[in-house]
This record gives structure tokens, C-alpha cells and sequence, in this order.
């Protein structure tokens, strides 16, 4: 008989005693055996969140075998894989290998069903017996381990009309489209930082689809290669190149291209920290400004905020909403240029 478990998998956290999973310092990982709400994963690939991989990449100099050895450190110590940097994991894709007595008929998976777990590899007991690939353009890698999923985890089968890769990178920011379209309204003026990478090309979709033709979409890249793959895909109103960590020269362009309003909204997505004052600085004092980006500081965004005098509202970015997968994957099937967009760099 299989041992009973709590919904949020507390019942794995190893130490320290009494929080949940995500925050606790080890949690177990054995799975020879399962709790009876639990559901066993044959784990196929790992999709790193963007700022995780980065921090780890850099880290590794780039060396593929010392990126290996660093995540199977980062599992060997904590049972999971939660940057120790970023404090930020990913999601994965694999097959159902056993489901918890306690779940029979209760949810919509078989044994043999293909998923993308949508709960962050940071709280997520992970056992990796061997790294296979690396992908590092598309912070992907291929193992053979097994994971958990807990009750109270959420997961999205793989559709059959999507690529696994290419519904693997999307679902892993699914967070942010569906985020956007809640908080975009016709003829607000947007700003995307980050928009030329995975969410930030999603969040330029929704946003000029949210806003209308009164609205204004303006996108913030880094490269001259993610500038050009944004205006081809003509997802935006304008375009600009620019460095987020230096917040007076976007302060500049911004104030330009909205004729000194500044965005309503402001949706940062890249994957490296200091971006917050330039996030705040281009939005307007009653705007809004989501931080998806997993590199926020909450100490840096609450206190430059207040030292600048800007009463902008703030939220962190909850990698889920009601509906999320279902709207992103939408995207995909919506627009020919993105997804073939997304094909060519993560499919």
C-alpha cells in the first residue's frame, strides 16, 4: 500500500522542517517508491529557465561538460534543480510512468501520455541519471532521470499539432502571454523589455492584439540580430535597440516615441538583473509594470521606485494563469511567423 502524501508534496521536503517545497534546501528524491498522490515522470528533456541557464552558462564559460556537471550538482545537493544563483528552476517534458493509487480516475492522464509539467523545476524532486545533450541556444537539455509531480501540479499534454520542442519552450513562459492579455486594454501604449527573446516575442503577439489600433506596442531589444527578428515579425509599433541595465538613455528613446507619456504598461522579460529602474522610469506614474523576468530583484524594484517618487504599480510575475498553456499555444497556431520563427530557433 502506497504511503499517503500531502497535496503539496511536503511530505518530500528533507530539510529544513515545515516549508513547502520550493523554499526547502533538499527534498527527497528517491523514486523507487511513490507517494499515493504523486505522479512518477519519465523525464525526457529539461527546459532551463532562461535566467537560471544564462547564470549557469556564463558560470561554465560556456564548456558543455561543465554546465553538465554543475546541474547534476545542483540535483545531487538539493534533490531538485533550483538555481542557487537565481533561485529560479524551468519545467520539463516527459511520459507518465505510475500514478498514485490516490489519483486514479481523478485526472485526465494515462500511463504512456506525453507532458509538459508547468511547475518550476525548483520545487520539483528531479533524479538525473545521465545528460545526453545540451542545447545551449535554446536552454534545453536531454536526460535520462525521473521527477514528481505533486497533486497539486499543474501539467499540459503535449498537442499533437505542436512539436514537443516547440510546445516545450513556449509552455515554459506561458505565463507571461497569458499575464499579458489580462492586463492590456485597447489603446493602452505597451513597453516590452526583452522583446525580441521567447516571452517577449509572445508578449508582442498579445499585446498588439489587446491594444488595437489605438494602442501602441514598443519593443525593447538587446542585439542587433533579436532588433531585426522583431521587426520582421512586425509584432510591433516600434523598435529600438538598447542596454536595459542603463536606465537613462531608454528614459531618452522613450520619451520620444510616446511624446514624453511613457508606457501604461510595462512588460519586462530578460534574463539578467538591473533592469528594474529603466522598467519603472519608462512607465507612467499611474501605470503598470509586470516583472516576468526572473532575474527582478524585489529590494532594487521597491526602493528605487520609491526613491525616484514614481507610484507605478508593480506585480511579480506568477508563472501561472488560469488558461495559460491553452493561450499560448494558441499563438502558435494563430500567427504563421511566430511559430515558424519559433521553429527555426527552438524546434
Amino acid at each position: 500500500m502506497q504511503k499517503k502524501g500531502n497535496k503539496y508534496g511536503t511530505h518530500r521536503v528533507i530539510e529544513p522542517a515545515g516549508v513547502l517545497p520550493q523554499p526547502a534546501n533538499k527534498v527527497d528524491n528517491n523514486m523507487d517508491e511513490i507517494y499515493d498522490n504523486e505522479i512518477l515522470i519519465d523525464v525526457k528533456t529539461l527546459n532551463i529557465d532562461s535566467a537560471s541557464f544564462t547564470q549557469i552558462k556564463e558560470q561554465a564559460g560556456g564548456d558543455k561538460t561543465k554546465i553538465a556537471n554543475i546541474m547534476l550538482d545542483i540535483v545531487a545537493k538539493q534533490g531538485k534543480h533550483r538555481n542557487p544563483v537565481t533561485g529560479s528552476g524551468g519545467m520539463l517534458l516527459g511520459i507518465v510512468e505510475q500514478i498514485g493509487d490516490a489519483l486514479q480516475g481523478k485526472i485526465d492522464l494515462n500511463v504512456g501520455d506525453k507532458i509538459a509539467t508547468l511547475v518550476s523545476l525548483s520545487l520539483t524532486p528531479l533524479r538525473i541519471d545521465k545528460i545526453k545533450n545540451i542545447r545551449t541556444e535554446t536552454d534545453q537539455v536531454d536526460i535520462d532521470g525521473k521527477a514528481i509531480l505533486f497533486e497539486s501540479g499543474i501539467y499540459a499534454k503535449i498537442p499533437s499539432d505542436i512539436p514537443e520542442n516547440l510546445a516545450l519552450s513556449a509552455l515554459d513562459v506561458a505565463g507571461a502571454p497569458a499575464q499579458t492579455a489580462k492586463l492590456v486594454k485597447p489603446g493602452d501604449t505597451v513597453l516590452i523589455i526583452g522583446a525580441g527573446g521567447k516571452s517577449g516575442m509572445l508578449c508582442c503577439y498579445e499585446a498588439k492584439k489587446r491594444a488595437g489600433v489605438t494602442g501602441k506596442v514598443i519593443g525593447l531589444c538587446h542585439s542587433e540580430k533579436s532588433t531585426k527578428r522583431l521587426i520582421d515579425l512586425d509584432l510591433c509599433d516600434a523598435v529600438f535597440a538598447a542596454d536595459a541595465t542603463q536606465p537613462v538613455p531608454v528614459l531618452e528613446k522613450m520619451t520620444a516615441l510616446t511624446n514624453g507619456k511613457m508606457a501604461d504598461i510595462t512588460i519586462n522579460n530578460v534574463n539578467i538583473p538591473d533592469t528594474e529602474m529603466t522598467s519603472i522610469l519608462c512607465t507612467k506614474d499611474t501605470g503598470i509594470v509586470y516583472f516576468f523576468s526572473m532575474a527582478t530583484s524585489f529590494t532594487k524594484a521597491a526602493l528605487g521606485a520609491e526613491g525616484i517618487g514614481s507610484d507605478v504599480t508593480m506585480i511579480v510575475g506568477n508563472g501561472y494563469t488560469r488558461g495559460h498553456a491553452e493561450i499560448t499555444l494558441e499563438l502558435l497556431r494563430e500567427s504563421e511567423k511566430l511559430r515558424s520563427t519559433f521553429t527555426k530557433l527552438y524546434a
